[in-house]
C-alpha cells in the first residue's frame, strides 16, 4: 500500500529473501525537493533477525540506489529509542542530521 501511495515519486518496493523464504522488505522513493532517495520502509521479520540479513539487505538496496544514480544522497528516519535500527543505519554510514520528524530521528548518507 505504501508503494502505491508513493507511486508518483517512483516508489520501488523489494522483498528480501533467504533462499526461498521471504524474510523482509524495503521501500524507497524519489524525494526531489531534498535531492535524495527516501529510504522509507525497511524491516526483517522478527524470526529472522540477528543473522545479518538486515545489513545485507540494506546494502543491496543502497547499491540499487547507487546504480540508478538519480540522487547522490539517501535520507531516512527511525523511531527514537530503536537502538537496533540506529546501530544498523550507523553501520551503513548514515549520520544524524540534527533534524527530527515528531518522534523520529532523521539520518542521511551520501551514495
Amino acid at each position: 500500500a505504501r508503494a502505491y501511495a508513493y507511486r508518483d515519486e517512483n516508489s520501488r518496493a523489494y522483498f528480501l529473501y533467504e533462499g526461498e523464504t521471504a524474510v523482509g522488505m524495503g521501500l524507497y522513493y524519489d524525494c526531489p525537493e531534498l535531492g535524495a532517495y527516501e529510504f522509507s520502509q525497511f524491516f526483517i521479520d522478527q524470526r529472522y533477525q540477528g543473522r545479518g540479513l538486515g545489513l545485507a539487505g540494506a546494502k543491496l538496496l543502497l547499491e540499487e540506489m547507487r546504480r540508478e544514480g538519480k540522487y547522490q544522497k539517501v535520507i531516512l528516519c527511525y523511531i527514537e529509542g530503536n537502538a537496533a535500527a540506529r546501530g544498523l543505519y550507523e553501520k551503513l554510514g548514515f549520520a544524524h542530521t540534527g533534524q527530527r520528524d515528531g518522534d523520529e530521528i532523521v539520518m542521511e548518507k551520501s551514495l
